[in-house]
């Protein structure tokens, strides 16, 4: 697991142990080169990307990345709380469900243009107010 410490993105990933730090890189790459543009940042003690604001019918507020990439102790999971993640999560077989978020072992337990398809939906959000 990553430095809470740590303050930029490469910090982040080189702090990173093998075979994780590869597969993070990896990820981390390809959200740049499908949503290019795109702020990148730590936020709660893993990469981010984007933002977009909330508003609940509570009248709570507040903002969000659209887009987070966590290493933990047992798995990677990319999170899009924007999203709903089930009909993404039933074209990965090896991966779960877990709240607001994917979890997979390995990048090369999942099909990269599903990821890809997160991504690209989660992007659009970027810069968003969203009420629900």
């Amino acid at each position: 697991m990553a430095d809470p410490g740590v303050q930029n993105p490469a910090a982040y990933i080189e702090r990173l142990e093998d075979p994780r730090r590869a597969d993070i890189r990896r990820l981390h790459e390809r959200i740049q080169a499908v949503a290019p543009g795109i702020r990148t940042y730590l936020d709660h003690g893993m990469l981010a990307y984007g933002r977009y604001e909330y508003r609940y019918a509570s009248g709570r507020e507040g903002d969000w990345f659209v887009l987070g990439l966590a290493s933990n102790k047992q798995c990677i999971s990319l999170h899009a709380p924007t999203l709903d993640l089930e009909p993404y999560v039933a074209r990965l077989p090896k991966a779960n469900l877990g709240r607001g978020c994917i979890r997979f072992k390995r990048v090369d337990d999942v099909d990269i243009g599903v990821i890809d398809d997160v991504v690209r939906a989660s992007a659009a959000n970027d810069g968003r107010r969203i009420e629900s």
